[in-house]
């Protein structure tokens, strides 16, 4: 690698409660031995978007090119990067059966993003006790917790 590619390491995660329902991603970035935590929330959504906008958040968040060796429990994000987006791209979007791409504009925004790194995409087993992974998933559902709480005290017909 050369000297003036920053690497970086990262682990995303999502989480949703219900499919769909209201859900929540998170991303940990490690870097020159440096942690930052990112999570986002989504009223109305599904796990797949979630797993999804983790891994472009993390990716959004770098400034410059760099390696990327991002973690992520998701077969269904690292299968797409790895296998199923060039046939898709070619196909015009849409799947082996003709049918649409699902959730085409989050797949466009991470290919994009994943386009300006170098990126090693690693699927990790969920909840089987890999320390970072755990803490994303964490990070995830605190998002989603705090922000169902958050609702919930607005006062009637305020950010509901």
């Amino acid at each position: 690698m050369p000297a003036d590619i920053e690497a970086v390491v990262a682990y995303t995660d999502g989480a949703c409660s219900g499919n769909p329902g209201p859900g929540a991603w998170g991303a940990l970035l490690i870097f020159r031995g440096s942690e930052r935590e990112l999570c986002g929330y989504e009223p109305a959504t599904t796990n797949n978007r979630m797993e999804l906008m983790g891994a472009i958040a993390a990716l959004e968040a770098l400034k410059r090119h760099c390696t990327v060796d991002l973690h992520t429990d998701s077969q269904y994000v690292c299968k797409g990067i790895k296998e199923w987006l060039p046939n898709w791209i070619r196909r015009g979007w849409k799947t082996a059966a003709g049918q649409p791409v699902l959730n085409q504009d989050l797949w466009q925004r991470l290919s994009t993003q994943a386009a300006r790194h170098q990126v090693r995409w690693h699927w990790v087993r969920g909840h089987s006790g890999v320390p970072l992974n755990e803490r994303v998933d964490q990070l995830a559902r605190n998002c989603l917790e705090s922000e169902r709480a958050r609702l919930r005290a607005a006062p009637a017909g305020i950010a509901r």
